[in-house]
């Protein structure tokens, strides 16, 4: 992410109850937007890459230029990279876009998109571990209509490609998270399907049937991925630990 759509994976009261789905968590994914898809969707191996056929997957890595090397220098994606973060940086996570933020902040995610080194995301391990969202557009997972005391502080969203898991994860003040399963649709979109919540961490309470979408990986290098929901939210993360796995 980014789980949808972590990226990979959303409102609250102060004091939530079972009866309170956190959809910050899940309505708008990675690391994230995750709307609703046909529920009679049926997936089998015939969905997956090669890579994750048969009784056992792995994550395997690879990295496959989307254009020839002329066009996409390291340096290239490097000095895009840095404007993009540079224009992130004041902006508390999106929460203080301005429309016209918005706009530059898609507009450079475009051009660094176009550079793309991982044709194939969801063939590279690149996309596991643990991942921070920096920015997005959704409102949901800004969570700005609460007091800014109420608002999640961190977002991460965690994918494993060998059991095809995701996670979402809230700091402060509720410590939130919810897991999905992932069904790859190509090599760079996947479906996702939420199936247990864990209020404060804690407490389980099952997923609604809703909490389903897809999420797009349009870029991934080592440490940043871009994705965007099937809604038209932007999700922008950073790698912080490529070794985490999702707790069976």
């Amino acid at each position: 992410m980014a789980l949808s759509s972590h990226p990979l994976a959303k409102p609250f009261t102060a004091i939530p109850s079972l009866t309170v789905v956190p959809r910050s968590l899940y309505s708008s994914a990675a690391t994230f937007h995750f709307p609703t898809y046909s529920t009679d969707q049926k997936f089998s191996n015939t969905f997956l890459p090669e890579q994750y056929s048969g009784s056992t997957r792995t994550c395997i890595r690879t990295s496959v230029s989307f254009f020839p090397a002329f066009l996409t220098s390291g340096k290239d994606a490097k000095a895009i990279k840095t404007e993009l973060l540079e224009a992130i940086e004041p902006l508390d996570r999106g929460a203080d876009a301005t429309p016209e933020d918005q706009q530059r902040i898609d507009r450079i995610a475009g051009k660094l998109e176009a550079v793309n080194p991982t044709k194939e995301p969801l063939k590279s391990n690149l996309l596991c571990g643990k991942w921070e969202l920096i920015y997005t557009t959704s409102k949901s997972i800004l969570q700005t209509q609460r007091p800014k005391f109420l608002r999640s502080r961190i977002n991460y969203q965690a994918i494993n490609l060998d059991t095809l898991r995701a996670q979402n994860m809230e700091s402060w003040p509720f410590f939130n998270q919810v897991t999905a399963d992932l069904a790859p649709l190509n090599s760079r979109k996947v479906a996702v399907k939420f199936d247990r919540f864990k209020i404060w961490g804690l407490i389980p309470v099952k997923a609604p049937g809703r909490a389903r979408g897809e999420l797009e990986i349009t870029y991934l290098d080592e440490d940043l991925r871009v994705s965007r929901g099937d809604k038209g939210n932007l999700f922008i993360l950073k790698m912080v630990d490529p070794s985490y796995r999702i707790p069976g």
